[in-house]
């Protein structure tokens, strides 16, 4: 329960947010109400795409916030950061715990970025303790595309509703074209074995192609995980030519090095 009215008023704007993304998504209103609903979600664009355009060549991991210290998934989470890092990537998560935040405390503590695009909801989503950088968004769709548009690879842990939701996602705009097809790495093979078997039945029915299985690679190894995306990230898009943006300070401008 809230303890004073510092809290009370805090629920109250959280609650008030969430009534907000709950108009934006109900239907039609009025001219000048669908123009101040847009200028809102634009506002949130922006905001992240200045907060992140400095962050380097990213890979998202994405996977439970319900994920406890010392398990085994948050101990793989924690080692998938570290590989990350080592690669030179920074290591962008939705920011929160679990699962999350043990991927930005792997980067962290070898030495890396951590970025992370956290999200305002009616019970409220800190961002953890091991970001180097965040953004906090008001709308669901806006931090979905953030945690795409700087990301060269995607790793997912274990995870329920929204992991699966992201998951797709990458799936989806790397099948029909929309993104290019940066390689997808799901760790934890015994968690994500029903997927697997689902996803060759669908493959079996006919309403997916078989080359669609080759879009991931399902494994518990971080060193494998490293190795194929040397060869399907690093090597293929070309990341140790790549020039990043240069930051200007004259504009407010602040690169993100570790």
């Amino acid at each position: 329960m809230p303890s004073d009215g510092v809290d009370l008023r805090l629920m109250s704007e959280l609650q008030q947010r969430a009534r907000t993304e709950h108009r934006f998504l109900e239907g039609p209103h009025s001219r000048l109400e669908e123009l101040r609903l847009l200028l809102r979600a634009v506002r949130d664009f922006l905001r992240g795409f200045r907060g992140l355009h400095f962050v380097g060549p990213c890979v998202t991991v994405f996977g439970s916030a319900r994920t406890l210290e010392g398990s085994p998934h948050y101990t793989l989470a924690r080692e998938v950061g570290a590989s990350l890092a080592a690669m030179g990537f920074t290591v962008m998560t939705g920011g929160g715990p679990g699962v999350m935040e043990a991927a930005n405390r792997g980067a962290r503590e070898a030495g890396g970025r951590s970025v992370g695009c956290n999200i305002t909801l009616p019970i409220e989503q800190h961002p953890n303790r091991y970001l180097d950088r965040w953004v906090t968004c008001e709308y669901l769709f806006v931090r979905k595309v953030l945690l795409f548009k700087y990301s060269y690879a995607f790793v997912v842990l274990p995870g329920g509703m929204g992991t699966m939701d992201e998951l797709f996602e990458a799936l989806t705009l790397i099948q029909t074209g929309k993104i290019a097809q940066f390689p997808v790495v799901l760790m934890g093979i015994d968690y994500w074995q029903p997927l697997r078997d689902f996803l060759t039945k669908m493959t079996e029915s006919g309403t997916i192609a078989p080359e669609d299985l080759q879009l991931f690679l399902f494994t518990d190894d971080a060193a494998e995980m490293t190795s194929y995306l040397e060869q399907n990230a690093v090597k293929r898009f070309k990341l140790h030519e790549r020039v990043m943006p240069k930051a200007r300070r004259w504009l407010g401008e602040y690169a993100l090095r570790r």
